[in-house]
């Protein structure tokens, strides 16, 4: 077995072809045909499923996949250590971020970290909490920005911040004073939300049930900007933070409101796989976002409170 080979298999399996790994690998594609065969062969598995459109990877090729992205990070991490902290860093990080957070923070962190560390390439993954926690625990990614997951021995997860929830409607919006919209009232209301399997509607399902009340949910979105349209366009009120809407906001497009008694929040942390190294350019993509939250928060564009430093100034916690 050889390293290529391993390399080859995961460029595959990430991008589903053997004609796209060819051109990004730059190897002729009967090579890498070749070393996917040779690796099958040592195995004893089939990795993949070939079809006209593509590679589809099998079960047992999962496994295998998990595995070998725990050998290449570790030859990475090999290569940085022997060369020393001077020289420098190389690689590739996986970064899971929810669609909000990802609208939010996806152009400010890439800006910053691939300025500093041009030699890592940098792979961004936008799902739902859900996803996100499978392709940690196969390997999938390296380190993911959740909210509320559930303690487990699998995650090491560091405490990001306690985010504020708004009622979110169109420009025109009915004022409400400053206390905004009870709970009670907001729910009464056509709410225009997530489906269950998105981890924000859970989070507003659990508040509800203990406020004894149920949400009235007139339609059901899981794409993230068909539901500002649709609120922008009259057809009912969302529930969303306020980074993620903080330019409609701005723009006047949007209206948040405060919600009381109680008032909605969610926990935002930073997860890496207990099962496996973190890798140096993981720790760093994680400082990064880590300050580049810390940093839209006193700039008042994620309201929330912070429940962790920022890696750079080491700035006490703050709420805004």
């Amino acid at each position: 077995m050889e390293i290529a080979q391993l390399r080859t298999f995961t460029h595959v399996a990430e991008l589903g072809s053997l004609s796209k790994a060819a051109g990004r690998l730059r190897i002729a594609q009967p090579a890498l045909s070749r070393q996917i065969r040779m690796l099958e062969e040592e195995l004893g598995v089939r990795l993949f499923e070939r079809h006209g459109r593509g590679m589809i990877i099998t079960e047992q090729g999962r496994g295998v996949l998990q595995h070998a992205t725990r050998v290449l990070a570790e030859l990475d991490e090999l290569k940085a250590s022997a060369a020393g902290s001077e020289a420098p860093l190389s690689g590739h990080v996986a970064i899971g971020i929810s669609p909000t957070v990802a609208d939010v923070i996806s152009v400010p962190f890439v800006t910053a970290f691939r300025t500093q560390y041009p030699g890592i390439m940098v792979q961004l993954v936008s799902a739902y909490t859900g996803y996100l926690l499978d392709s940690l625990y196969r390997g999938e990614i390296d380190l993911a920005v959740l909210y509320d997951p559930k303690v487990t021995r699998s995650l090491r997860s560091e405490p990001l911040m306690q985010e504020s929830l708004f009622l979110i409607g169109p420009a025109d919006m009915e004022a409400f004073g400053e206390s905004g919209v009870s709970f009670a009232e907001m729910a009464r209301m056509p709410l225009l939300l997530p489906s269950r399997r998105h981890g924000l509607r859970s989070i507003l399902d659990r508040f509800a049930d203990e406020a004894g009340v149920s949400l009235n949910v007139t339609v059901e979105m899981d794409s993230y900007a068909a539901m500002k349209d649709l609120v922008r366009h009259g057809h009912g009120y969302t529930i969303l933070p306020l980074a993620p809407i903080y330019e409609d906001v701005t723009a006047g497009r949007l209206v948040p409101v405060p919600i009381s008694n109680p008032s909605p929040t969610r926990q935002l942390v930073l997860s890496y796989p207990t099962d496996r190294p973190v890798s140096r350019a993981a720790q760093l993509a994680g400082e990064s976002l880590t300050g580049i939250m810390v940093e839209h928060v006193s700039r008042g564009i994620w309201r929330g409170e912070l429940l962790t430093r920022s890696p750079k100034d080491g700035g006490q916690n703050a709420r805004l």
